[in-house]
């Protein structure tokens, strides 16, 4: 741990410090250059914006620039650390954004005193971007902030903590619960932890076919009921009418644990009271709630996903953030609905069943792998994640009205 901590430090200070820079696209080499770049050339674009602010997206980078933004509340599993301590976090989100999805993205920390100082902050810069991805902002503020922002701004608002956590673990449990020879609408979910994260994948999981009365939620002081007057209005949406309390009452013939709390939280006594061929999607990081070889020792017909990168099933972000942004950008999207959400969820489980390739095979040192219980989400280093979720959101944007196109840009395919 120590080797990796200073790998850590050394990685993000060397060769020069932080992640992501800026390059040019344009020659500025000559006075011709820079008389086309800057004054007096500059102004004819400024001219044609001015005019029909549409051709900002032909003019400037606007169509494929997205802006991270945070106000440090709620930086990974660290806490509240504030805006400049969430720097090194947003940078590597706009590294994703580059590496996976060639997307030009910007890192911005938000220091406020209120949750109106923030949301007039961001709604005022909105339009230099093609899109907002709110990062690591702690809940139940997320809400409130996300919902605002969608109201106010022209481009796309999306919380990656929670969609993005939300289409993965929808995804990988719709393919998950097919191996296991089960249905969404007819399982039995119990889901610990009821922040930002939680409460979306459950939300997601109901709009893919999940039962709300079948989801049992638990947050500090166990399971959300009807009869806590402790709620606010989130955790409301999932307040059982039940004379159950604990973990332990609730698991008992359980088809999904969803853990988003925190290390340990599971036994492996907890998953033997679970129901026959169980999935469990442990996703606290980097310590889930239990480990897979403790879960696969209680019981062997598991099938066990976490947030880790060395356990088979990992439940990460990166599987679907860039793309859909692609896919949002590229058709000037005016939001990403919850069409888009879905659409990115099924091009991602399709993507898992079909043949892996050889790159991803050598990426990781495999010699074969195939959709089962140990390959319910297909690998972030998978190149066909970029044209299938790209498609299948921009598709499902104008499907659903989310843009003025009628049909997807030139060159666009599945393929």
């Amino acid at each position: 741990m120590t080797d990796l901590r200073q790998q850590a430090l050394d990685y993000h200070s060397e060769p020069v410090p932080g992640k992501i820079s800026i390059t040019l696209t344009k020659p500025a080499e000559t006075q011709h250059d820079l008389a086309l770049a800057y004054s007096p050339g500059v102004a004819e674009p400024v001219r044609e914006i001015a005019a029909d602010p549409e051709e900002a997206y032909r003019y400037t980078n606007k169509g494929n620039l997205v802006a991270v933004i945070t106000n440090g509340s709620a930086i990974l599993g660290l806490g509240n650390l504030g805006p400049l301590a969430s720097k090194p976090v947003m940078e590597g989100k706009a590294l994703l954004f580059k590496r996976f999805a060639n997307i030009d993205s910007i890192d911005i920390e938000v220091t406020h005193r209120t949750a109106d100082e923030f949301i007039d902050t961001v709604a005022n810069i909105a339009d230099t971007f093609g899109g907002i991805n709110l990062e690591d902002i702690k809940a139940p503020e997320c809400f409130e902030i996300e919902r605002r922002l969608k109201e106010r701004c022209k481009v796309p608002v999306f919380h990656d903590d929670q969609h993005g956590t939300a289409i993965v673990t929808a995804a990988g449990m719709l393919n998950a619960l097919e191996i296991q020879g089960k249905q969404l609408d007819e399982s039995t979910i119990v889901c610990l932890g009821a922040g930002a994260a939680a409460i979306a994948c459950m939300e997601l999981l109901i709009k893919c076919g999940a039962m709300r009365e079948k989801i049992y939620m638990l947050d500090r002081q166990g399971v959300i009921h009807t009869r806590r007057e402790d709620l606010n209005q989130y955790k409301k949406l999932f307040a059982n009418n039940t004379d159950k309390r604990t973990l332990q009452d609730v698991i008992v013939d359980a088809d999904v644990f969803v853990g988003v709390s925190g290390p340990d939280l599971l036994s492996a006594d907890d998953v033997k009271l679970m129901a026959d061929k169980p999935v469990i999607f442990a996703c606290s990081n980097p310590d889930p709630e239990i480990h897979p070889e403790l879960a696969k020792a209680a019981r062997a017909d598991v099938i066990m996903g976490t947030g880790r990168s060395d356990f088979p099933n990992q439940i990460n972000n990166v599987l679907c953030f860039p793309f859909i942004f692609r896919g949002a950008l590229d058709v000037r999207a005016n939001a990403i609905n919850d069409e888009m959400k879905v659409a990115a969820v099924h091009a991602l489980r399709s993507l898992a069943k079909e043949p892996v390739t050889q790159s991803v095979l050598d990426s990781y040192g495999l010699e074969s792998l195939a959709f089962g219980a140990d390959y319910v989400l297909p690998k972030p280093t998978d190149a066909r994640l970029l044209p299938r979720i790209a498609a299948a959101v921009a598709q499902a944007a104008i499907d659903s009205g989310a843009t003025s196109l009628t049909e997807l840009p030139s060159g666009y395919s599945q393929d």
